[in-house]
């Protein structure tokens, strides 16, 4: 049966797709195993990610899955024969307001995921939700698929008090919506280890979740722009890479160790 993660955070520009596809790409690399990553953010980052140039392009997407015109074996996307991607576009950025009017014809609004993949998510290991920056119906959704929830934080200015709010509105859907949902770690994203600014807030991050019950990873996982840029350029996420002393790859794959 897999295990399934959601990545979930408010804020954009947290390192949420970097995560996913990192962690889906050790997985396959490391442990042999079959990912599927879910991708419901309309920007279709996660196919980027592994060299899909234009998601916008697609003629059918997760979209058409929810909205019940096509089947999620039918937008399945085979990177490799262990991996697999269900892509997402702008059309999902509508999905609200397609879904909330016609409520009669959905059903409960946050069991739309578990209704298109229930078919699906039994033939993989792991399952990789990534999420908008909102806490809204996709998010809702995703949380109610999952069995656990990685909430990557990203220290800046504000960024603990973010954490606080991911980490209640999390707690709240738990207890109203998925009794069975954990969360699972919080990991610090993008970190600049030479910046106090970074010191303080992962110091600040790691006494709230230490006071709250919350796991958070002893791995972060640093900032490098010139790293981020070469793997994009190559269409491939960092732990695909061949470059074998690198402190990012090291740092995703030290973090399966934690996770595992």
């Amino acid at each position: 049966m897999a295990v399934i993660y959601t990545v979930s955070t408010n804020k954009g520009g947290s390192g949420k797709t970097s995560l996913v596809t990192n962690l889906a790409g050790a997985i396959t690399k490391k442990l042999n195993k079959k990912v599927l990553i879910i991708d419901t953010d309309g920007q279709g980052n996660s196919s980027i990610a592994f060299g899909m140039k234009q998601p916008n392009d697609l003629e059918y997407t997760i979209y058409d899955v929810i909205m019940g015109d096509k089947k999620a074996e039918e937008v399945l996307w085979e990177v490799t024969p262990q991996l697999h991607i269900i892509p997402a576009n702008k059309d999902m950025n509508f999905l609200e307001f397609d879904i909330l009017p016609h409520l009669s014809k959905y059903g409960n609004p946050f069991t739309l995921f578990k209704r298109a993949f229930e078919g699906l998510i039994d033939n993989y290991d792991y399952v990789f939700l990534d999420t908008p920056p909102s806490m809204g119906l996709v998010q809702g959704n995703a949380l109610a698929l999952a069995d656990k929830v990685i909430i990557p934080f990203a220290p800046e200015t504000f960024g603990v008090n973010g954490l606080i709010n991911i980490v209640e509105g999390v707690t709240d859907f738990k207890n109203n919506h998925n009794p069975n949902l954990k969360i699972e770690g919080v990991v610090g994203m993008m970190v600049k280890t030479r910046t106090w600014l970074h010191s303080a807030l992962l110091q600040e991050a790691r006494k709230y979740c230490m006071e709250n019950g919350i796991n958070m990873y002893e791995t972060i996982i640093p900032d490098s722009i010139r790293f981020a840029n070469a793997t994009a350029e190559e269409g491939i996420p960092a732990t695909w890479t061949k470059v074998k002393k690198n402190d990012v790859v090291n740092a995703y794959y030290d973090l399966l160790k934690e996770m595992i």
